[in-house]
């Protein structure tokens, strides 16, 4: 039987000498959403962040096709595409250099694809304007494009919906339910009620979780 393609055993976190939750366990397969449920503060980013290998857990570990997150640090960057709940994005900075300057991280972009990725998210016609002229559903859209330039497999996204009008949240879903179909993975926090679900979609309430 092979291995998930990403695996939390027994997972364990603590944060401000608080245990959050103990003894987790999921199992991530290609075509999988993952919503991450729970009260504030029940550890919903930290989990997000222990995932995506930018924290160490109190107990457990995390594995990577069957074998441990820290091992393969490399091979995490090349599968992972991380958006935090704060856009990430530099004011002073246009959004075709942030998206430039983003994707050269990982997976360096053209300036054409740039350009394609903010049309899709709506913003044809902003790609010189700096960002720090932007409302906070622009500067979200921005770092959404994101999403149509990283070819990584796994998808974490900690509240993608925030700032997002009606039109923006609706294109939204249908592009992470694409992505699933295509056998992409997503792992998001939200608190906003999904109207489109692809099959492979569940929801884990970390409050069933807490210590």
């Amino acid at each position: 039987m092979s291995s998930p393609f990403l695996e939390a055993v027994g997972l364990a976190c603590e944060r401000d000498w608080r245990l959050l939750f103990e003894k987790l366990a999921l199992r991530l397969e290609p075509g999988d959403m993952l919503q991450i449920a729970g009260p504030n503060g029940s550890g919903k980013t930290s989990l997000l962040r222990l995932l995506a290998g930018l924290m160490q857990p109190t107990a457990g570990e995390v594995l990577l096709q069957g074998r441990a997150l820290a091992e393969q640090r490399g091979e995490l960057a090349r599968n992972l595409l991380w958006v935090g709940h704060a856009a990430g994005i530099k004011g002073l900075l246009t959004a075709d250099e942030n998206l430039s300057w983003l994707c050269a991280l990982n997976r360096p972009a053209e300036r054409e694809a740039i350009w394609n990725a903010l049309a899709e998210v709506g913003l044809r016609g902003f790609e010189d304007v700096p960002c720090h002229t932007l409302s906070a559903g622009q500067q979200r859209r921005v770092a959404l494009a994101r999403l149509y330039l990283d070819p990584a497999p796994l998808w974490i996204l900690d509240e993608p919906f925030t700032a997002l009008d009606k039109h923006g949240v609706a294109q939204l879903e249908r592009h992470l339910a694409r992505h699933c179909a295509a056998g992409g993975m997503v792992v998001f926090t939200t608190h906003h009620s999904l109207s489109e679900k692809p099959t492979g979609y569940r929801e884990l309430d970390l409050g069933q979780c807490a210590a």
